[in-house]
């Protein structure tokens, strides 16, 4: 399979950028002096992230179970 020249640049590009991010990552938390607050900070905002995810899940599965109903209130409706 060939792949044009804009393809590839933008897999170098991706690839580039991933490493970059992931090497930076563990820099962070390999860190000899910062490490510990490092870690501290990054499990907090995982914890935080974790909590927003989870709240935000809760208001879409409200919101999908109030549109839910209303369309069966709706058929049922056209049935009867």
């Amino acid at each position: 399979m060939e792949y044009d020249d804009e393809a590839r640049l933008f897999n170098f590009l991706a690839g580039l950028v991933c490493g970059a991010a992931i090497g930076a990552g563990v820099a962070l938390v390999l860190a000899p002096d910062s490490g510990r607050k490092t870690r501290k900070r990054i499990h907090r905002a995982a914890g935080d992230l974790r909590e927003t995810a989870s709240d935000r899940w809760e208001d879409l599965a409200d919101e999908v179970r109030g549109r839910v109903e209303e369309v069966l209130a709706g058929a049922r409706s056209k049935l009867s």
